[in-house]
């Protein structure tokens, strides 16, 4: 299928792109990836009156290694999976990426584009739950930030206004005793999840667990984090009773929605079976470099 008619204009510039959102509100879409914008456009599911295309904004790419990992939103999901800092700092974050669809469509799509779209079973908007991230958005009132834990609303609704565009996200380093992992089923690899676990866990140096932050997708109308399960977490060892009763706590209150490729049931029973794994995983020391 063909997209419905629009007008497209390139942006050379955060401001240029600010002005066009002003004037055109939410009659325009920004283009940076395409690999969900244009599969909707192509079935009629967006029908966007004018795209902004944002790739050739030299402020809006990069990979900035500081205190923490900041990714600008136009950097490319290959890149990012590709880069060494990113490996060491958020191995999570790489970790989650061999999950995001296909090498081809990795090497097009955007870290901002997946976590702007904030699809539900999305890897990235999960990843970014899990692992505290701010993200960065700027606009004709000027910049802001907003947690992740803040940022995504609902069914791809996020905290950005028509007026206003993600900039980037800001990762803070997982610590030296910070194990971290991601998990996910689908029908076939590079497929949409069925659901997903982000696990980051900070141990002491007894090994008991320190600060415990859990978030799945494809079980809500956004990425939820289990905050009743890393409570549980908080304080203890990290045993195989701990684990099975956190991941029973981490779907307890869970509904998932039911589709053609799976029932609202069978989702939130392989969820407790896929945060037991996570948290297995997380108990294995080295588990932040798996």
């Amino acid at each position: 299928m063909k997209p419905a008619p629009f007008q497209y204009s390139r942006a050379d510039s955060v401001e240029s792109i600010l002005a066009r959102l002003s004037e055109l509100g939410y009659e325009a879409k920004l283009l940076a990836g395409g690999q969900s914008l244009v599969p909707a456009m192509n079935l009629r599911l967006a029908r966007p009156s004018f795209l902004i295309d944002i790739t050739h904004v030299d402020a809006l790419r990069g990979i900035d290694a500081g205190t923490a990992i900041t990714i600008g939103a136009t950097t490319r999901q290959a890149e990012v999976y590709r880069s060494a800092e990113v490996r060491s700092a958020v191995p999570m974050l790489a970790k989650a990426l061999r999950f995001v669809g296909h090498p081809a469509t990795r090497s097009q799509g955007t870290v901002g584009g997946s976590v702007a779209h904030a699809d539900p079973a999305a890897e990235l908007p999960t990843v970014l739950l899990a692992l505290g991230a701010t993200c960065d958005i700027a606009g004709p009132r000027g910049a802001r930030s907003v947690t992740a834990d803040e940022f995504f609303r609902t069914y791809f609704t996020t905290d950005v206004g028509d007026d206003e565009l993600l900039t980037g996200v800001r990762i803070p380093r997982s610590g030296p005793n910070t194990r971290q992992t991601f998990r996910e089923a689908a029908r076939r690899h590079g497929d949409f999840a069925l659901i997903g676990v982000a696990a980051s866990i900070d141990f002491d140096d007894a090994d008991v667990v320190r600060s415990a932050r859990i978030a799945l997708c494809g079980v809500a109308d956004r990425p939820v984090r289990a905050t009743e399960a890393e409570r549980s977490l908080e304080g203890a060892a990290l045993t195989e009773d701990a684990i099975r009763e956190a991941a029973a706590l981490a779907t307890t209150d869970l509904s998932p929605p039911s589709d053609v490729h799976a029932s609202g049931a069978y989702r939130r029973r392989i969820a407790e079976q896929y945060v037991r794994r996570a948290l297995g995983d997380c108990h294995a020391r080295g588990a932040q470099h798996a």
